[in-house]
């Protein structure tokens, strides 16, 4: 017997395949706009220019300064850029950096979004920000933010870097792995979640084993785009609590948080959701936490925090700020037993 639910899709235009990046001007057009600012980081700015190049006169600049987790300085920058451009919509190239950035515009102005997805990040299809400022990761939950199109063109990933490929392939798995358990879950995304896990599962190894193999890279990215979009559509847990702490008070690497952290946020709610997560736990041998963590172990992933620069000393105030206020969770947040998870990840010891 299914149980009531209550499921809301989000809705976005979703372009896949191999070589559809070549259309971005044809989907300017079809959103009714014709100045498009480019956005990205500095790593990707070359790229941001040649695109802009491409565009012609569909572009009137690019932003090439967006950093992780979206600072609100930052953002106020690409504001004043949209605006003397003259500016009517934003093409995001890149991963989870550039599209919060490209959020946090839309946020603001409510201007159209166009995302070309470079990494596994997922967040491109939720309407969620995440921005920082004075030290603190806020998440805001809005329609505005969610981007009209996203285009996914597995040929622009085959250059991205194994490691973070891998990473970036285990934060979106982080997405899934709550959603199975989220408060609002129902049969529609626990499906999607299912089946996300799954194609990540096998492809990040191929990806581990050959960088450009093309089969391995629309997978991967197939995965990514079902896991971003379970977390559009359901709540976040402690899992996404501690990753936004960490990430925020302590400015980690976004997708590297997400890959040490999942394994032990999996390992604490294990015990009260076991039945949600059998069909996650099957994947990885029977075991979820420990599952994922050897998992993560084979294709070489970080596995401690104390390999990301973050001191021992700095865990308590961590765990302070991760049970303060903290997002809904299946199994009480209890401050002990989060210092003692934030332990075990420091160390990078696998979870029991």
């Amino acid at each position: 017997m299914v149980s009531e639910f209550t499921y809301n899709a989000n809705p976005a235009r979703i372009v896949f395949g191999r070589g559809v990046s070549a259309n971005v001007a044809a989907e300017i057009s079809g959103l009714g706009c014709s100045r498009a600012l480019v956005l990205s980081t500095p790593f990707q700015a070359a790229d941001a220019k040649k695109l802009a190049g491409v565009l012609g006169s569909h572009a009137v600049g690019v932003f090439s300064n967006a950093a992780m987790h979206t600072p609100v300085g930052v953002t106020q920058e690409a504001m004043v850029a949209y605006e003397t451009s003259g500016a009517d919509c934003v093409v995001s190239l890149g991963g989870g950096s550039t599209i919060g950035l490209g959020k946090a515009i839309a946020y603001r102005n409510d201007a159209p979004q166009i995302v070309i997805a470079t990494t596994y990040a997922g967040s491109e299809v939720t309407p969620i920000l995440g921005q920082t400022e004075n030290g603190l990761k806020t998440t805001i939950r809005s329609a505005k933010v969610l981007p009209e199109v996203v285009i996914y063109d597995p040929e622009l990933t085959v250059g991205l870097p194994v490691g973070m490929s891998v990473t970036s392939g285990l934060n979106a798995m982080a997405h899934a792995v709550e959603a199975v358990y989220a408060e609002n879950r129902n049969p529609v995304t626990s499906l999607m979640a299912i089946e996300g896990v799954r194609a990540l599962r096998e492809s990040l190894p191929a990806i581990v084993k050959r960088p450009d193999d093309i089969e391995a890279r629309s997978e991967a990215l197939y995965g990514a785009w079902l896991c971003g979009a379970v977390l559009g559509t359901v709540g976040m847990a402690l899992h996404h609590k501690i990753c936004h702490t960490l990430g925020g008070t302590f400015d980690l690497p976004h997708a590297d948080t997400h890959a040490i952290m999942l394994p032990h946020s999996a390992a604490y709610n294990a015990p009260v959701t076991a039945k949600e997560m059998a069909p996650l736990a099957e994947l990885f041998g029977g075991s979820i936490g420990g599952g994922l963590w050897d998992f993560a172990k084979s294709l070489n992933a970080p596995l401690a925090l104390r390999d990301l620069q973050v001191n021992e000393s700095d865990l308590d105030r961590a765990a302070d700020i991760a049970t303060q206020n903290p997002y809904w969770n299946p199994r009480p947040i209890e401050h002990q037993a989060i210092r003692e998870l934030l332990q075990r990840a420091f160390e990078g010891r696998r979870p029991e």
